[in-house]
């Protein structure tokens, strides 16, 4: 009897373990005034990886900042959009052509979204098999949606050939999506698609553009650190080195 009940007990704290560990499909975090990150997850190389993007509340509806990489939650996105805000979605872009930002593009475009990437993502997109934009961008460009306006920058090829990032000059938020890596990884993730020789440069670009920044929001690590952009630097300058 006393075995049965020391089982039960162990089982029940597993049971206990998994549950705080185990990650709700979607998860909304407040940032600072009308912006929003959000974060869904897939499988990659066997482990959960989460993808984080970013939305903004304006009085014209709400801009997405790179789509849901979970195909399961483009729709649960906007009902929780709808439901937190009483608001709808109604402009979304990609900050470069991988799946984890280009995924939801067609199905919000179907929802009558402008959705948006450079002509250079489309690009690749289409040569990829990827989700493609309604409209597109042929160099940097900056957007006002209702009150808010943010601009786009390609620095050069890194993570990928066309990846850009958005910066909100009033806020100084830098969105920097797969390019900047968290202030504690090791690597820099993903590489089967990278200009390794460019990468520091074109992050020092980034650096030099933006200086002062009160947030950078990065796309597979906590955003809380703004030593990433700094640390991603240190990384591509190591990763040239290695391949030089």
């Amino acid at each position: 009897m006393r075995f049965a009940t020391l089982i039960f007990a162990f089982l029940c704290t597993l049971n206990s373990i998994f549950g705080q560990t185990q990650k709700p499909p979607l998860n909304i975090t407040h940032l600072t005034g009308d912006f929003y990150i959000y974060t869904t997850y897939n499988l990659y190389e066997g482990y959960q990886v989460p993808a984080n993007g970013m939305y903004l509340v304006t009085n014209q509806g709400v801009a997405l900042f790179d789509t849901p990489w979970d195909t399961t939650q483009f729709q649960p996105l906007l009902d929780s959009i709808q439901k937190r805000h009483q608001q709808k979605v109604v402009f979304a872009i990609a900050t470069h052509w991988h799946s984890d930002k280009t995924a939801g593009l067609e199905y919000y475009r179907q929802q009558g979204i402008k959705t948006y990437t450079t002509a250079y993502t489309d690009e690749l997109s289409q040569k990829n098999g990827k989700k493609r934009a309604e409209f597109l961008t042929t160099k940097d460009t900056v957007f006002q949606i209702g009150q808010y306006r943010f601009e786009t920058f390609y620095p050069g090829e890194g993570h990928t050939a066309d990846n850009i990032v958005l910066w909100f000059g009033k806020e100084k938020i830098l969105y920097g999506g797969c390019l900047i890596k968290g202030a504690d990884d090791e690597t820099l993730g993903y590489l089967g698609d990278a200009n390794v020789l460019e990468y520091a440069a074109t992050l020092k670009k980034v650096q030099k553009k933006y200086p002062k920044p009160k947030f950078i929001i990065i796309a597979h690590s906590d955003w809380n650190n703004k030593n990433s952009l700094k640390h991603s630097i240190k990384l591509a300058k190591e990763l040239k080195k290695k391949h030089q």
